[in-house]
């Protein structure tokens, strides 16, 4: 069974930095795609940044110049490195992988989605 972990989130004032980070655990070879997507309350679901398997990088314009996505292979990890926040940042973000090859090495195209880190940015 394959999980997504987040972890990294809180509470933390304007301009402020955070980082988020989500494993991705189970039997593993290698994750596809991986991205994090942001859900504020009353708002639908967005994506925030993604990173392909080739480390190639999209980012919403609300975040460029700002936020970082990156990730560590070798764990089955991304990140999303988070600075210069403002109120508006303010939402549950998830993460997601769009594929991943297992043990077996079968390719397995789906959305694995995590449960979500809390960011919160107040004065």
């Amino acid at each position: 069974q394959v999980q997504l972990v987040e972890s990294g989130g809180g509470l933390v004032h304007p301009g402020g930095s955070l980082r988020l980070s989500c494993a991705a655990s189970g039997s593993i070879f290698s994750v596809y795609g991986m991205g994090w997507y942001r859900q504020a309350p009353g708002k639908q679901r967005e994506l925030v940044a993604y990173i392909s398997s080739g480390s190639s990088t999209t980012y919403a314009d609300s975040v460029k110049g700002r936020f970082t996505i990156s990730r560590d292979n070798a764990k089955n990890t991304v990140y999303l490195q988070m600075n210069s926040l403002k109120p508006e940042d303010t939402a549950v973000y998830y993460c997601n992988a769009d594929g991943l090859v297992d043990l077996a090495g079968t390719a397995l195209i789906d959305d694995y989605w995590g449960q979500g880190t809390q960011v919160t940015v107040s004065s």
